[in-house]
């Protein structure tokens, strides 16, 4: 072990006088330890204390740091300005001060010219000015701290007496530093641990929030939240992987009270670019990751753009793991570089792992909500159809213009093609379509039927293809449509003639796409739905005439079906007849059995513009209308046939024979029974070109008056 270095022995002692203003100054050294605890004022106050009695001109802490096994400037007071930077390191072997924490030996160099060992060291006090210094061990009973250092530019030598103050002085040092550092010690353990408070709190209300909320919008908001206070940011979001496109889509965003952040370009439903977004690179590699500053810069999406421009200098993002895969990444930002420590990441993965199951939770209430909402909607339509009143409950005839009819319904319906039925009002369209879907293999599902011709245009789109909540006015909750309705099921589409043309292209993409979407919304929906469309009209002239679109028609014109007149299958009217008779007396507890040969021959030689629902009309009334077993027609109401026909004549000629024995209506009963038949042949229709007004020459205010007054409401 290398001697201490000493100066040679003084004869010269200190006076009575140095004496006691040495223990004066250690008196208050000792005050100053007692009253400071952080080191720069410590140091400071006890450099004022030692100029009284001691000469020097700078005094340097040189600790001693454990960790990386090397000596460190702390702390220097200097009566000039010097060039050593606080912080500043060296080995324990280029430095006075790590051989005299090694030895616990003093360091004295009295002239900085004789001195050869230490090169760098002597070269910076040469630098400084300095002539001669002492380095003298700063220990404690229970551990050695470093070193304090006093140094002098005058060419005056440190003398024994001086040395052994200095050494005193030192010991109290040594007590004091330990203390701040205890202390320091004492509050970073303080801070970590009520950082470490923070952060279970922090898990804890996100625990709190996954068994509470079930919105995905409000948990995303109290996560957001809670992050805030254990990690200072200025943008969060979540991106979750969209299952049809296998995109990343922003799905929850949370701002800073900053006004205009992005300015209304960042959104929920974003594409997130998985090539070009700090996200995506999270995704695709399923790692977390920090980035800053320029490495920013390398991506190039619309989203980075838009967090660049607001002064974003870090992101850091976490992917959302389950079931070993992943499916979406927590995405924080800030506008401070230093932003995201590694303890941050640590946390933001248990915080992932508990949004993981959050969103999945969401997601998955979300989706029971959107089936229950879709089985009560079925539960209603069901229970609405139940409550119609079909024409008739089977098809029944044997005509071979029907068995033609039928055969094309059994050739299409296991094929899935969309399928056109063309016929006139009344003959039976509607139980063709439920032929189609019986024997389909959609047969298990639901069969929806909208009749476009009786829902005003405006509505017919909502109804269609639903809405979100505030589309439009009035659209106070969010609606699923009828091709929502119907996925994996058949939608009738009813006068399909009288679609407005404005509707007609979002028809034609959903026969070709299958996909669409609501209204008031962005989000595309696919459904696997099959179209049975049906009409009156003359679609191929309504073409011609520019009143509907071509592609459309042809689109749906993939397999029509003609469904005959009831003039064509006159020998199935007999059949009709007897089914509708038994059928009503049934319901009306009446005891008819018995239909007379000439009505009979009169039903069946009438042309029956109004097909199977003006027969089915007839028989009801004829049913209420008799009191006994036996069938009494009231012939005298059908409608004259075409002028020329024979049939008109013979159909009259019997009307007449019959009504003569009949007995005579009021003329009340007579008006409302021809309002019932108006209305009935209209679908209940009163007002507009196709209504019972327009049918009856009337306004439409007058004959909702004579309803009123007659008491004719519409069958639930």
């Amino acid at each position: 072990m290398a001697e201490p270095l000493l100066p040679p022995q003084e004869s010269a002692v200190f006076s009575p006088a140095d004496a006691g203003r040495h223990l004066e100054a250690l008196l208050e050294v000792s005050e100053v330890i007692a009253q400071h605890r952080d080191l720069q004022t410590l140091f400071h106050e006890i450099s004022a204390r030692l100029h009284s009695v001691i000469a020097f001109d700078f005094l340097a802490l040189i600790l001693h740091d454990p960790a990386r096994n090397v000596m460190r400037l702390h702390i220097l007071e200097a009566s000039v300005p010097t060039g050593h930077i606080v912080g500043t390191e060296a080995a324990l072997d280029k430095f006075p001060s790590g051989w005299v924490w090694q030895t616990q030996q003093p360091f004295v160099v009295a002239d900085i010219d004789t001195e050869q060992r230490y090169p760098e060291f002597v070269q910076i006090l040469k630098s400084e000015g300095v002539h001669s210094c002492a380095v003298l061990p700063l220990t404690t009973a229970q551990r050695r701290l470093g070193a304090l250092s006093f140094g002098r530019r005058a060419a005056q030598r440190i003398s024994e007496g001086e040395l052994r103050f200095m050494q005193r002085v030192s010991t109290q040092v040594a007590v004091a530093v330990d203390n701040a550092l205890n202390f320091e010690s004492a509050q970073a353990a303080q801070q970590q641990l009520g950082r470490e408070r923070d952060r279970l709190q922090v898990l804890l209300e996100v625990n709190n929030l996954l068994v509470t909320n079930r919105d995905l919008q409000q948990l995303f908001r109290g996560i957001a939240s809670a992050l805030a206070r254990v990690i200072r940011h200025d943008y969060t979001s979540l991106a979750l992987v969209d299952p049809a496109t296998g995109l990343l889509r922003i799905h929850a965003l949370d701002f800073p009270a900053v006004s205009g952040f992005g300015q209304g370009l960042l959104r929920p439903e974003t594409v997130v670019p998985l090539d070009a977004s700090p996200s995506g690179k999270c995704f695709t590699t399923g790692q977390a990751c920090i980035l800053r500053g320029a490495d920013l810069d390398r991506f190039s999406g619309e989203i980075i753009a838009v967090l660049r421009r607001e002064g974003v200098q870090a992101i850091c993002c976490v992917p959302l793991f389950s079931h070993g895969r992943t499916f979406g990444t927590l995405n924080l930002a800030s506008r401070r570089t230093d932003a995201f420590a590694e303890s941050d990441i640590e946390l933001l993965r248990q915080v992932a792992a508990q949004v993981a199951i959050a969103v999945e939770n969401a997601l998955a209430f979300k989706e029971i909500d959107a089936l229950k909402n879709k089985l009560a909607e079925e539960k209603l339509y069901l229970e609405e159809e139940i409550r119609s009143e079909f024409n008739f409950e089977e098809i029944i005839g044997e005509s071979p213009a029907l068995k033609r009819t039928l055969a094309q319904v059994e050739l299409v319906a296991p094929a899935g093609s969309t399928v056109l039925i063309l016929g006139e009002t009344g003959t039976g369209k509607e139980l063709i379509a439920r032929a189609i879907h019986n024997l389909s293999p959609r047969r298990e599902r639901t069969f929806v039927k909208v009749n476009c011709a009786a829902i005003p245009s405006g509505l017919l789109e909502s109804e269609l293809f639903g809405h979100e909540r505030g589309a439009f006015t009035g659209a106070v909750a969010q609606k699923i449509g009828r091709f929502e309705l119907a996925d994996k099921g058949t939608l009738f589409l009813d006068e399909v003639g009288d679609i407005p043309l404005e509707l007609q292209p979002k028809l034609m993409r959903v026969l070709q796409e299958q996909e669409f979407e609501r209204l008031g919304s962005t989000r595309t929906l696919r459904v696997d739905v099959r179209v049975v469309a049906a009409t009156n009209r003359d679609l191929a002239k309504l073409v011609a005439e520019k009143q509907f679109r071509s592609d459309l028609y042809y689109r749906l014109n993939v397999f029509p079906i003609q469904v005959p007149a009831l003039r064509e299958r006159s020998e199935d009217v007999p059949l009709l007849v007897r089914y509708f008779v038994q059928r009503y007396s049934r319901q009306f507890n009446k005891k008819v059995q018995y239909v007379p040969a000439e009505i009979m021959d009169a039903l069946v030689r009438y042309d029956w513009p109004g097909n199977i629902r003006e027969l089915e009309n007839l028989i009801e009334r004829a049913v209420l209308l008799s009191p006994g077993t036996e069938l009494r027609v009231p012939l005298a109401e059908l409608r004259p046939a075409s002028a020329g026909k024979a049939t008109s004549k013979s159909a009259a000629g019997a009307a007449a024979a019959v009504s003569a024995g009949a007995p005579i209506q009021t003329l009340e009963d007579a008006e409302r029974q021809h309002i019932l038949r108006a209305l009935r042949q209209t679908e209940w229709r009163v007002a507009g070109p196709r209504g019972a007004a327009k049918l009856l020459g009337m306004k439409r205010t007058t004959l909702q008056a004579r309803m009123r007054k007659l008491k004719i409401r519409r069958p639930v």
